[in-house]
């Protein structure tokens, strides 16, 4: 049985900040730039604050919550940016960060959001190669963190019409 995404409340916020350390203490160690990830000074405070701003998704395998994601709406107002996306590390591989993006996405297309984006770094190949499988593309590369990240970017198609390549 898949994991069960729910909306974090307040009481998840410990939960939250013990999945966000973990998952971006990997992320900062295999960058190899542990000063350089923004995620890693996060607080109880500042997740009370996106919570109160953001959506703030939680995953739970049965009482125990495995993985998170942020999203927020961006402007013009049709995208929405993906951020503190972070799973447990002993379930890697087995879905639960699948599960959080397409619900990101199925909640988006009901709102009518356009796209989908989020940072990460170019050298996370097994990220990359998890956002490419998700239908997400690199738009741009910066280096305004310290290291290259990738903007990647997911149109949806909300009205069921083809896209033609025009914007």
């Amino acid at each position: 049985m898949g994991p069960i995404i729910k909306r974090a409340t307040y009481d998840d916020i410990p939960m939250i900040h013990d999945i966000i350390m973990e998952s971006f203490e990997k992320y900062a160690k295999d960058l190899g730039l542990p000063d350089k990830v923004e995620a890693l000074k996060e607080t109880y405070e500042s997740i009370k604050e996106d919570i109160e701003k953001k959506i703030i998704l939680v995953a739970w395998l049965g009482e125990t919550p495995v993985g998170t994601i942020r999203c927020e709406v961006v402007e013009p107002g049709d995208t929405w940016y993906i951020s503190r996306f972070g799973v447990k590390i002993s379930n890697h591989n087995n879905g639960v960060g699948k599960a959080l993006l397409l619900t990101v996405e199925k909640e988006a297309i009901k709102k009518k959001i356009k796209k989908l984006t989020l940072h990460t770094a170019t050298k996370m190949s097994n990220l990359v190669r998890l956002y490419y499988g998700m239908g997400f593309y690199i738009q741009s590369v910066t280096t305004d963190k310290g290291y290259i990240r990738g903007y990647f970017c997911k149109e949806l198609n909300n009205l069921g019409e083809e896209k033609n390549g025009k914007d």
